[in-house]
């Protein structure tokens, strides 16, 4: 039986301002139990996106990239947000070791940046959102594995053609 999601969805984001308004689009959408992996360089992004989002559902305070805690924890709307970059992850055992496997339960959002560094321990995304620096701004490319990510990508499409 084949899966059918939504088709990818990929948006042209002009500067800081569009990524932050994109970050307001699909916080509309979140909900308990999803997997967000943030790709792209460093610079692509990712954090700004974060940031965006954790504000859009009211988190007042300064919303910074964990490069060096591994981890930040907001929560929010009566649900737990881990922000992870795992760009100084070496090899798998370092996520092992972390206990980080907890963190993905049915009660949490997490947002991966680098996702690609925990090597095969982590879970299958809900929604990959990958960055790409262009000569003016970024593109940012949202693709759903699976039917939550799939939900969440029909509700960012559904505000993006308003």
């Amino acid at each position: 039986m084949a899966i059918n999601f939504t088709p990818d969805l990929t948006l042209v984001l002009i500067d800081e301002a569009a990524t932050l308004k994109f970050a307001a689009q699909l916080a509309l959408a979140m909900q308990p139990n999803l997997n967000i992996y943030l790709h792209g360089n460093l610079g692509a992004g990712k954090t700004t996106m974060v940031r965006g989002l954790l504000h859009a559902l009211g988190y007042l305070g300064k919303v910074k990239s964990p490069t060096y805690n591994l981890v930040e924890s907001y929560f929010i709307a009566n649900c737990q947000f881990y922000h992870f970059d795992l760009y100084r992850f070496n090899d798998e055992e370092e996520w092992e070791v972390a206990g980080f496997r907890d963190y993905f339960n049915a009660q949490s959002v997490c947002l991966v940046e680098w996702p690609e560094k925990a090597g095969n321990c982590l879970p299958t995304p809900d929604l990959n959102v990958v960055f790409e620096i262009k000569d003016v701004g970024r593109s940012v490319n949202l693709s759903a594995h699976t039917h939550q990510g799939s939900a969440v990508l029909k509700a960012v499409t559904a505000t993006t053609l308003l």
